[in-house]
């Protein structure tokens, strides 16, 4: 009689589609946001959600790569167009990029070329099979609307990073806060990357609350078991070293990062610090290192990625983060996988899921001075914050964020009433 018990089950395997939206993707990435878009995409499909990946710009993702990446049980399928759009790029980068290209398909703007993107977007929309569209940051928001018009599908905006963030507090840019208010307005959901941007979203964009779920970022230790030793030479004078690495803009707190490190060699000359990353303020900071008198303390090795970011996390004894404003930052979590603990600013929101980990408020470059200091004096200070920290962040993955994406897409659906191209067998 078993088999009459088993006829009041309904038995299925289920699959989703989703059509996202973002602008970058390892290994053509230049941030965190990249990261984040792997992470994320290829969780969701060990969970046999289907994501249709629509790229702002034409790359070389070659069948090797997608191979090891996104095999035949991984079900993402990327979608490119051909546009001079970066991440992290401001209208004048924008015009410096175009300008190298004779080409009549770009926009005379960096505006232009959103909007651009966005009828592309729509063209796509019209010809695809899917059940929500998600799209990430302010230069996919647009085609995310669009797609939503012509589709009638919902709409999840993923919010990395709000233009208050991008200008560390310093004003914001009207016509991106324009898009960025009246998509997450139009949208059916939002996804914040932290309270504290949820937070913020609230405050600035008045969005309602109960509009916002939280999914933090994630990190997964199988993507760092081999990490190199190429700066063991570094190490061998006996030095202690600082890492500061991200983009050199006034959002990452670069300038507080060098003035605490004056104040931490006035007391212990025998740090080095290295700043990887590259930006706007790279030449700014350079001459502030000059005009302090510690350049021979200081190294700027340039953008890193790969095993060469991997490795300078590797040889430091302390990763500093120290942002303005950060709506999540997976930099720390990549250092404490490399065995280095951190210091983090609390204006972060990573700071909400790392509990074993040094804190300062980023302007206080007196306390980030005394913290650098007293984690490269004492060793069981740093030994203790490397083992706690390595066990919390097991619980910080991409697996627990896919599972609360699919969830929120779920719910999303459910509410809107949406027709589902959802397949049951």
């Amino acid at each position: 009689m078993w088999y009459n018990e088993l006829e009041s089950f309904t038995f299925y395997i289920y699959f989703m589609r989703v059509l996202m939206f973002g602008w970058e993707f390892p290994p053509h990435n230049s941030g965190g946001l990249g990261t984040a878009c792997f992470g994320l995409t290829r969780a969701l499909a060990v969970k046999k959600i289907e994501v249709l990946f629509v790229l702002p710009k034409k790359v070389s993702v070659t069948a090797s790569f997608m191979d090891i990446l996104f095999g035949d049980e991984r079900r993402v399928k990327f979608l490119e167009i051909e546009t001079t759009l970066k991440p992290y790029v401001t209208s004048e980068g924008y015009i410096r990029e175009r300008d190298k290209v004779v080409s009549d398909i770009y926009g005379n703007t960096l505006m232009q070329e959103v909007k651009r993107y966005a009828l592309r977007a729509r063209e796509i929309a019209k010809k695809e099979h899917f059940d929500v569209i998600h799209a990430h940051d302010w230069l996919s928001f647009l085609a995310g609307v669009a797609a939503k018009k012509v589709s009638g599908k919902p709409l999840i905006l993923h919010m990395h990073a709000t233009e208050f963030d991008r200008t560390g507090g310093q004003g914001a840019n009207e016509e991106v806060y324009k898009i960025e208010r009246e998509a997450m307005q139009y949208a059916d959901g939002i996804i914040a990357v932290s309270n504290f941007t949820k937070q913020k979203i609230v405050e600035h964009y008045g969005i309602p609350a109960d509009k916002i779920q939280v999914v933090h970022n994630g990190i997964d230790e199988c993507d760092y078991t081999s990490i190199p030793d190429k700066l063991a030479d570094l190490k061998k004078a006996g030095q202690k070293i600082v890492l500061f690495a991200g983009r050199i803009t006034i959002q990452k707190g670069p300038e507080y990062f060098i003035r605490a490190a004056k104040r931490v060699l006035e007391v212990n000359p025998n740090v080095l610090f290295l700043v990887a990353g590259s930006g706007d303020m790279e030449r700014q900071m350079m001459l502030e290192t000059a005009s302090l008198g510690i350049s021979d303390h200081v190294m700027f090795m340039g953008f890193l990625r790969g095993d060469d970011l991997n490795a300078a996390y590797k040889a430091a004894d302390l990763f500093v983060m120290p942002s303005v404003s950060e709506p999540f930052g997976i930099t720390p979590l990549e250092s404490i996988i490399a065995g280095t603990p951190v210091l983090i600013s609390k204006q972060s929101g990573v700071s909400e899921v790392i509990t074993h980990a040094l804190k300062t408020d980023f302007w206080d470059t007196e306390d980030m001075a005394n913290k650098i200091l007293g984690a490269v004096a004492h060793r069981s200070l740093s030994e203790t914050l490397r083992g706690n920290s390595r066990q919390e962040i097991k619980k910080v993955n991409w697996d627990v964020a896919s599972e609360k994406c699919v969830s929120y897409y779920e719910k999303i659906i459910c509410d809107c009433g949406a027709t589902s191209d959802t397949r049951y067998i």
